[in-house]
C-alpha cells in the first residue's frame, strides 16, 4: 500500500511539535532549503543559501529554543527562537512545502512565544518577505505588526581598508572573558534597556563561525560587531555577514558607526573576504544612510514585524546593525 503524503497525513493527523534534537539536523536543514528556494522559485530549491548554514549554527547556540513539527511521524518543519536579552526573534520558520497552508507553521509558533513569555522579552519581532501577504497575515494573527523594511546589504571588501583602533575577541584571554562580556552588555544596554548579545558572542567563539570586533576610543569601548566569516556559518563562502552590529550612542555615534564599517571591512579583508554583508532596518535611518555611504547597495529586503507595534530598538538615532533573519 503506497504510503500517504505528507499533504495527505496532515489533513488526517494531528500535528505533534518537540524540541528539535541533533539527529534531526539533516533533514530540518534540507527543509528549510527546500522551503524558501522554492518559496523564492529558484531552479534548485535546496541550492537556497548555498553554503551557509543557519540551521545547525542556531541549534548548537541553544537547542532548548529550536523545535521541530512532526506530521505522522515525519519531519514537516522547524522554527529557532533567539534571545539578546530583553529582544527576542525567531526564525528561520520553515515548512516543507507539501504541508503549506495547513496549520502547521501555527503549530510552530507556539512554543517560540512561550520562550518569549519564559525570557520576559519586551521587544520580540521577526523578519519576512514583505510582499507575501500569506506570511504578514499568519504573524499578524500572533500580534507582531508589520513596521518598517529592513535591507539585506551587502558591498565588496577594499583590499585597502583604513586601519583603525579595534580588537577581536579571541585574542582576548580566557579568564577575562567574562569581564569583556559583561562590558559588551553595558554597551548594548545603554543602546536599549536590556539589550544584551553574550549568547551569539560565545556562538561565534564556540562554533569557530567567525569573531567579534571590539572598537575602542581611548581605551572605553565604543562598539561591537558580531561577524560570521565564511563556509559553514551563516555568512557562507567567501563573506564577512555582520549579524550584529553597534556603536554607543551620543554625539560620536556616527563616527564611531563609520569606523566600525571600516573596521569590519578591514578584518574581513584581513581573513581573505570578498564581500561584506549587513543588514538594517530603515527606521534606523541614520545608520541605513551611513552604510549606503560607505558603499554598501541593498540585495533583498523584508519587513521587521514587532509584536504589539512596538518600535524598539528600530528607531531614529540608534546606529545598529542587524536582520532578524
Amino acid at each position: 500500500m503506497k504510503r500517504p503524503s505528507l499533504h495527505e497525513e496532515a489533513t488526517v493527523l494531528d500535528v505533534a511539535v518537540r524540541p528539535l534534537v541533533e539527529s534531526d539536523l539533516p533533514v530540518a536543514d534540507h527543509v528549510m532549503r527546500l522551503a524558501f528556494g522554492t518559496f523564492v522559485g529558484l531552479p534548485e530549491p535546496t541550492s537556497f543559501m548555498g553554503d551557509a548554514d543557519f540551521v545547525h549554527t542556531r541549534w548548537r547556540a541553544n537547542p532548548d529554543a529550536a523545535f521541530a513539527a512532526l506530521v505522522g511521524g515525519r519531519f514537516g518543519g522547524s522554527n529557532f527562537a533567539t534571545r539578546w536579552g530583553s529582544v527576542g526573534f525567531f526564525g528561520p520558520l520553515s515548512i516543507h512545502p507539501d504541508l503549506w497552508d495547513r496549520g502547521v507553521g501555527k503549530r510552530l509558533m507556539e512554543p517560540v512565544l512561550d520562550c518569549f513569555e519564559q525570557w520576559g522579552t519586551q521587544q520580540a519581532g521577526l523578519f519576512t518577505f514583505s510582499h507575501s501577504t500569506k506570511h504578514v497575515a499568519l504573524y499578524q494573527s500572533f500580534g507582531f505588526w508589520p513596521r518598517f523594511l529592513t535591507a539585506i546589504m551587502s558591498k565588496p571588501v577594499a583590499a585597502t581598508a583604513p586601519d583603525i583602533a579595534w580588537t577581536v575577541f579571541s585574542d582576548v584571554p580566557i579568564v577575562e572573558r567574562e569581564d569583556m562580556l559583561t562590558a559588551c552588555g553595558g554597551l548594548t544596554d545603554s543602546v536599549h534597556e536590556g539589550l544584551d548579545v553574550s549568547a551569539e558572542i560565545r556562538a561565534v567563539a564556540q562554533q569557530n563561525l567567525g569573531d567579534t570586533l571590539l572598537l575602542w576610543d581611548d581605551g572605553e569601548l565604543a562598539g561591537l560587531a558580531v561577524c560570521h566569516c565564511g563556509t559553514g556559518s551563516e555568512a557562507g563562502g567567501g563573506a564577512c555577514y555582520i549579524k550584529f552590529g553597534v556603536v554607543r550612542s551620543g554625539p560620536s555615534a556616527a563616527r564611531d558607526f563609520n569606523a566600525l564599517l571600516g573596521a569590519c571591512e578591514t578584518m574581513a579583508a584581513r581573513k581573505g573576504l570578498a564581500r561584506l554583508v549587513a543588514g538594517c532596518n530603515l527606521a534606523r535611518a541614520e545608520a541605513y544612510d551611513c552604510m549606503r555611504k560607505h558603499g554598501f547597495r541593498t540585495d533583498l529586503q523584508g519587513v521587521a514585524m514587532q509584536r504589539h507595534n512596538h518600535p524598539g530598538y528600530n528607531r531614529p538615532g540608534v546606529y545598529l546593525i542587524d536582520d532578524w533573519r
